[in-house]
């Protein structure tokens, strides 16, 4: 008990109730792009069925009012601000495929975009309730301790520098600060990654959010609560994702001047004529079908069909890549930094070695069975490495714990102590039966099995050794680094030194992490890949890609797998870009007839679409990256 702090008052600290996650269908984008998908399905379905004009005409225009308001609108808002984008140009593009009698070409393309509207929003809500919930970590209420030794329940939000706080046992710690009185273990997993409660005595700092053990602390605020450490998570998740929302595909990079541009020729090519008496029929035809065929649909899909092929290829894999933009990054990394614990290593201490001079196997059992009523993590990996030995624990009793020391118990009628051990490399603990000293079990957070081949196979994919990025201390990450084959290491980092060495890292970055201390540096690098399984929903939602299993060697795979889709992208862009130019002369230089410019536009359409599906039936080479 801390000295002078009363225990009369028992406060379960209440924590903010997650708010709901919004269903995908509650978003209007979606609702709209499933409205328009399942009207042109119809449309296209009744016109091969012969069916009678008037019904596939009326369902495939009610596609497009059902897809193409809402970029139409906008694109109107944005010609107020004198700018003009890319998806209302392709509205007036499938309008003007209507009007000549192409209405399921226009059908798809508005689909086509309504489909992808509706992909941006998913991800942005996703993000977004993402953000919010990790606020949760940090608890809504904090027990104030008063001049006169009265405590008072009072929001977290109103702490300020020099309160202090009482944290019961289980409780979250309220405020970032120093403790001043009373000893603990404190889960600092969300914060650091270090997979171990830390010991916490008088004088050393704690960190909101973080979750305390069986100790009772009191806690004097160091920080203003808006200067948290769990708030400046938030603070530099909702940046780093707002940045990079605003990433684009290369060919939306460009769309401002081709939109500019396309729609200034075919304007003058209509109005250009008619000011020297040329016909009004044959100069609405011939700007009809330089729209047509200097549309870019083929520009569309030279880069969409590869992207979301590769996408399905990874799917299969294992690997979720969100969208279009999140494969076509991960195609142009340089480099790799890894986060350490959850990702390189399995995130749990697993006993590796009993050194002792009497039968191993029977002092394990009386540490197990010291341990047996332990929920510390080391307690747990000890009794579970006797229970897979088939050991047979001995009755205990008389336990006791005492928080950053270890445990106590009587075994056998002997008094068995599990206390800390110094060690350079791994966690270690000392046995003690009967004040002697019998034995040391060392413990470690095992590498996973594919870690190595995965370093070993980004290192050639990209030409340089990853980077290995850690909350954890330079003993224990040189350890799993060495195991891995990483040569840079970087240690003791708290989220926002993450960030800043993602950010001083040369080239475009590729990180790999698992927790919640993992997400901003996964928002801020160039591509970020999530570990599915065990990462909190934050890093899953902020990253560009999401690992399902634990296998790291589908992250090379992938990379490879999306270089190899940029590849197929840079070749169609030329094969549309060629039959655009090619065209588009013929009609401004000749005479292109109008059946003939609408078959050279569809073929070049359906060629590059038909070159980037080829991905979807990539399989994997010997050494399992993609050929």
């Amino acid at each position: 008990m801390v000295p002078g702090v009363t225990s009369t008052l028992l406060i379960d600290s209440p924590h903010r109730t997650p708010a709901p996650k919004r269903s995908p269908f509650a978003i209007t984008e979606v609702r709209w792009a499933i409205a328009a998908t399942a009207l042109f399905l119809l449309g296209a379905g009744a016109k091969l069925a012969d069916s009678a004009p008037w019904t596939w005409w009326a369902l495939l225009l009610a596609c497009y009012a059902a897809g193409g308001w809402e970029p139409a609108l906008a694109g109107l808002k944005a010609l107020r601000e004198r700018t003009l984008d890319v998806d209302l140009l392709m509205i007036v593009a499938a309008i003007g495929a209507a009007s000549i009698g192409q209405v399921v070409d226009g059908g798809l393309l508005i689909v086509i975009f309504a489909t992808s509207g509706a992909l941006e929003a998913v991800l942005t809500q996703r993000t977004a309730d993402s953000v919010r919930g990790l606020l949760d970590l940090a608890p809504q209420r904090a027990c104030l301790l008063l001049p006169d030794s009265r405590e008072r329940e009072v929001d977290a939000e109103t702490l300020r520098i020099g309160d202090e706080i009482l944290v019961r046992p289980g409780e979250r710690i309220g405020a970032d600060g120093e403790v001043v009185d009373g000893s603990s273990e404190v889960d600092e997993a969300s914060i650091t990654g270090e997979p171990l409660p830390v010991p916490k005595q008088r004088g050393q700092e704690v960190f909101a959010g973080s979750l305390n053990g069986t100790g009772v602390l009191r806690v004097r605020a160091t920080r203003e609560p808006k200067d948290s450490v769990i708030a400046r998570i938030v603070a530099m998740v909702e940046q780093a994702s707002a940045t990079k929302a605003k990433t684009q595909l290369f060919i939306e990079k460009v769309e401002q001047r081709y939109s500019v541009g396309l729609v200034v020729a075919t304007l003058a090519l209509f109005t250009v004529p008619l000011l020297f008496g040329a016909a009004l029929e044959p100069t609405l035809l011939r700007a009809m079908t330089f729209m047509i065929v200097a549309s870019p649909c083929a520009l569309v899909l030279a880069t969409m069909p590869p992207l979301l092929a590769a996408i399905a290829n990874a799917g299969k894999r294992g690997v979720l890549v969100k969208s279009a933009v999140a494969m076509e990054q991960l195609g142009t990394v340089s480099v790799v930094a890894f986060d350490k614990t959850g990702t390189l290593t399995e995130g749990t201490p697993q006993v590796v070695g009993v050194v002792t001079e009497q039968d191993e196997d029977e002092v394990l059992a009386l540490a197990a069975a010291a341990e047996q009523f332990s929920e510390h993590p080391i307690g747990r990996a000890i009794v579970s490495e006797a229970r897979r030995r088939e050991l047979r624990l001995p009755a205990a009793d008389d336990f006791q714990s005492a928080p950053g020391v270890g445990v106590t118990a009587r075994v056998s009628g002997q008094s068995v102590v599990v206390r800390r051990h110094d060690s350079q490399y791994n966690t270690a603990v000392e046995v003690v039966v009967d004040g002697r000293h019998v034995a040391v079990i060392d413990l470690a957070d095992q590498v996973r099995p594919s870690s190595h081949a995965a370093v070993r196979e980004l290192t050639a994919l990209t030409g340089q050794s990853p980077a290995l990025l850690t909350g954890d201390n330079r003993a224990a990450a040189q350890r799993v680094a060495t195991a891995v084959g990483i040569r840079e290491v970087h240690a003791g980092l708290l989220p926002q030194d993450k960030v800043r060495a993602v950010r001083e890292m040369t080239g475009n970055v590729l990180f790999v992490g698992d927790g919640v201390n993992d997400a901003p540096a996964l928002a801020t690098a160039h591509a970020g890949v999530a570990l599915g399984r065990k990462g909190s929903a934050l890093t899953v939602d902020t990253a560009d890609a999401v690992v399902v299993g634990d296998d790291l060697t589908v992250i090379p795979e992938v990379v490879a797998l999306a270089r190899r889709a940029r590849r197929i992208v840079i070749a169609n862009l030329t094969i549309a870009g060629t039959f655009i130019v090619v065209l588009s002369a013929w009609d401004l230089f000749g005479t292109l007839p109008l059946p003939l410019g609408v078959a050279g536009h569809e073929g070049s359409t359906v060629l590059v679409a038909l070159n980037g599906m080829r991905l979807l039936a990539s399989s994997r080479g010997q050494t399992g990256c993609l050929r």
